[in-house]
């Protein structure tokens, strides 16, 4: 078996209301969310039709990690959203409420723009420019 990133730890206030964006606004799908203990919960999620990397939602359980919901990349864009439909993704993103940080733009490697999720962390929405051999 080949080396890969199973899941990136996504720091959350609360388990449900972190289900609910990624789901409803995202349109991800939930793969796992297991009782570990009466305050832990193994949640996982993933883009829809996804074949990657998933997010481990993980409340903070301390004053410390709580400092860093909404800033675990200190400010820069924390994640990069792929997508083979931008215009798609991006008019169902915006109808479902989700703020976007500035209009989509062109660039040389596909269209862009950046979307901020329910506790102010900032994503890329991304279309990759098809490569020709």
């Amino acid at each position: 078996m080949s080396p890969s990133i199973a899941h990136v730890t996504y720091l959350v206030r609360d388990y449900d209301e972190a289900i609910a964006f990624f789901t409803e606004k995202l349109n991800f799908t939930l793969l796992e969310d297991t009782l570990l203990s009466d305050k832990k919960r193994w949640v996982l999620v993933v883009p829809q039709g996804g074949n990657g990397s998933a997010l481990l939602l993980a409340k903070a359980d301390s004053p410390e990690q709580s400092q860093h919901i909404g800033n675990q990349t200190g400010g820069r864009v924390a994640f990069f959203l792929h997508t083979d439909d931008f215009q798609r993704d991006h008019q169902y993103m915006l109808s479902k409420g989700v703020q976007f940080a500035e209009a989509p733009r062109h660039e040389p490697y596909g269209i862009v723009a950046v979307f901020v999720d329910l506790y102010g962390n900032k994503w890329d929405l991304l279309e990759l420019k098809t490569r020709s051999l």
